[in-house]
């Protein structure tokens, strides 16, 4: 017989043998998860002798952290902004700097909101459904290349209740949308790693999210590079072309910027203080 301490403890040891990092929050989120109990609740069972059927369940979870897949495939998903969102391995994991960017994002649009939204490179569709959510009288277009990933974000469109709001379309950046459709905010996050960069990350994420939303030619420039190049056409007089982008990025894309004088553009910073997101406004 074992207790739910025991296993947490026995799990986290093993978890941290195989290069897990915080391996006994991993542990207990995945315990509590195989029972379904949130860790307060988990806490106040841990003297609770386990089942063999609940230990069945547990197991294969924890093998599968073993050899590295991240926790949030595991756990099949994610809180993001203020939404739930299923998340599994035909699209990448909404991280931090991007729920980040929402919070910037709502700030500057707190008085006038933003009424045609574009989302390019949806993926899991975290970004087009935080903003549906939170504007609530915009409508979002949202396209991805991967008609698997969009098969991912038009579940999450439906368990949400925005299929009304949010209209997904399979194209390589611009390439099908309507001609002649414009927006006042297009938002994206694109792939902008360098192949070296991303053999540098973890074994998390080189070994299971997909490399195709990670890694752009030219040292990860050439798809940032091609959005804004070719998104004037698409926005609306005063509106604004926000990318999440890699931070040694910036300076490259204020020359490319700088070339057209119908657009400025504005740095910022994320919450480690590195640059990451650019806001790009047509002025003309």
């Amino acid at each position: 017989m074992i207790t739910v301490l025991e296993v947490i403890k026995k799990t986290a040891d093993f978890l941290s043998s195989k290069g897990v990092e915080s391996s006994r929050l991993n542990a207990e989120i995945l315990v509590g998860h195989a029972l379904g109990l949130s860790r307060m609740k988990l806490y106040l069972q841990f003297e609770r002798i386990l089942t063999e059927s609940e230990l069945e369940v547990i197991r294969p979870m924890v093998r599968r952290r073993g050899q590295r897949e991240p926790l949030q495939y595991i756990i099949g998903h994610v809180e993001f902004s203020g939404i739930t969102l299923k998340v599994d391995k035909r699209a990448l994991i909404p991280r931090p700097e991007t729920e980040y960017l929402i919070d910037l994002i709502k700030e500057k649009y707190k008085i006038f909101a933003p009424k045609q939204i574009l989302d390019l490179g949806t993926g899991s569709g975290a970004i087009a459904l935080a903003l549906a959510n939170h504007f609530p009288d915009a409508y979002v277009t949202a396209v991805d290349n991967s008609n698997e990933a969009l098969d991912l974000a038009r579940d999450n469109t439906h368990n949400l209740k925005l299929d009304k709001q949010v209209q997904f379309l399979q194209s390589s950046w611009f390439t099908s949308l309507p001609h002649g459709r414009k927006y006042d905010l297009i938002i994206s996050n694109p792939p902008y790693l360098s192949n070296q960069e991303v053999k540098e990350t973890s074994l998390e994420v080189r070994g299971f999210e997909p490399i195709s939303a990670l890694v752009s030619q030219n040292d990860g420039i050439m798809d940032v590079e091609h959005i804004i190049t070719t998104s004037y056409e698409w926005i609306l007089e005063k509106g604004t072309l926000i990318i999440e982008t890699g931070e040694n990025h910036h300076d490259l894309i204020e020359n490319i910027v700088s070339k057209d004088n119908r657009m400025k553009t504005e740095s910022y910073k994320d919450l480690a203080g590195k640059n990451r997101y650019v806001f790009i406004e047509r002025i003309l």
